[in-house]
């Protein structure tokens, strides 16, 4: 299957796949609510960036370039704008994906001592000859046992699984950041 999904790409003479892009002109290639920024400012058009990560998930680990076919000759500096908004707009979805692990994180160690220092009342309260004649204070510690449970696994599921998609979303925009880039002209 793995080599099914390899074949369907051309290959440089490196071996690397090649991502081809085929569009009109460099602008197309921008979303169109921003027409009046300067290029390496723009946003790139979603179905570009959707085109290009879904490429990069299904070839895995692969080495790879990616291949602008242009219909018609551009001047040098918008090839280059190309290059850099390109590696611009994916390191800022690198950096909005950082920052979201950043803040997942931070949540998960406040749920942590949050439960801990709940635990740190429960158990207490547990033990207390007190929980066997008083049956609201015997729900109460119950509950607190319960709460201080509940924010530990939070935290602890947190850390074991929930930031695993984050690292490869972070991994995955850096490599298509640090792509190295080709155009072609005249081939539609």
């Amino acid at each position: 299957m793995r080599e099914r999904i390899v074949e369907r790409y051309e290959l440089t003479e490196n071996g690397e796949i090649i991502i081809d892009v085929s569009v009109r002109n460099i602008e197309d290639l921008y979303d169109n609510f921003d027409k009046r920024a300067h290029s390496f400012k723009k946003d790139l058009n979603q179905d570009l960036v959707k085109y290009l990560i879904d490429s990069i998930l299904e070839i895995e680990k692969e080495k790879f370039i990616i291949r602008f076919n242009l219909e018609s000759q551009t001047q040098t500096d918008s090839v280059e704008r190309l290059k850099n908004s390109i590696k611009n707009f994916f390191i800022y979805l690198q950096e909005l994906e950082s920052k979201k692990m950043k803040e997942m994180i931070l949540a998960s160690s406040v749920f942590f001592i949050m439960g801990l220092l709940i635990a740190s009342v429960s158990v207490p309260m547990n033990q207390s000859d007190f929980i066997k004649t008083n049956m609201a204070f015997a729900v109460i510690a119950e509950g607190l046992t319960v709460a201080a449970w509940v924010s530990l696994w939070e935290s602890l599921a947190t850390f074991l699984i929930k930031w695993m998609p984050y690292k490869k979303k972070i991994f995955l925009y850096g490599r298509i950041a640090n792509a190295k880039i080709e155009c072609n002209f005249g081939k539609l």
